[in-house]
């Protein structure tokens, strides 16, 4: 298998991890990118339209994305159970991964803001609604973090990958603070093997 990479894109490590966890890891290629919210990377693009990563190309040759298909793909490959079987607990972790994707969709928005865009140009109210979005996500994070404690699943995972993120690339806003059950149990979650592997450099 072969991966489209950046090492900053936490759906890419998303998808590493999972691959992680699921001893798959040294089955993936990673392929240089140069994947940019406007100047978007052509050789992704003939192959994904959206010239996004991760891409992920099956043994097969086939083309998979965005993260959500490619982790449900390394799931059914290595047998996993990071999309849980149980009906229950299934649904639970598809929409903390659900929220949590939504928080790192807000996040990148927000670098894409202030990285991308000419300053005379940015919109503060645009910017404000975006923090508030991912303030109420992780304000919904922390009230039921304890009962997530020992879940390695879609969920817990997409989560762990969203909250480094957040400290790679937003370390001043302060979310930890705010958010102290969060930060322990991101601390913790960090220490996996799969997390250690693939933290966000670039």
């Amino acid at each position: 298998m072969k991966i489209y990479f950046s090492p900053s894109s936490p759906f890419v490590r998303k998808c590493l991890v999972v691959a992680h966890e699921l001893g798959l890891a040294d089955q993936i290629e990673r392929l240089p990118s140069k994947a940019h919210p406007v100047e978007f990377d052509r050789e992704i693009a003939q192959t994904n339209p959206l010239g996004q990563v991760p891409t992920l190309f099956t043994d097969s040759g086939q083309a998979l994305y965005d993260s959500r298909v490619i982790c449900e793909y390394l799931n059914d490959l290595g047998n996993g159970d990071i999309f849980p079987k149980d009906s229950g607990r299934r649904w639970i972790a598809l929409t903390d991964q659900s929220l949590a994707d939504g928080i790192l969709n807000a996040a990148l928005l927000l670098r894409y803001e202030i990285m991308v865009r000419p300053e005379e140009m940015r919109h503060a109210e645009w910017s404000t609604a975006l923090y508030a979005k991912m303030s109420r996500s992780l304000a919904h994070f922390e009230a039921l973090i304890a009962g997530r404690r020992n879940d390695v699943d879609i969920g817990t995972i997409t989560l762990g990958c969203t909250l480094s993120y957040l400290d790679f690339r937003f370390g001043d806003w302060g979310w930890r603070g705010e958010f102290p059950a969060l930060a322990d149990w991101s601390d913790e979650f960090e220490q996996r093997p799969s997390m250690a592997s693939t933290k966000p450099h670039g």
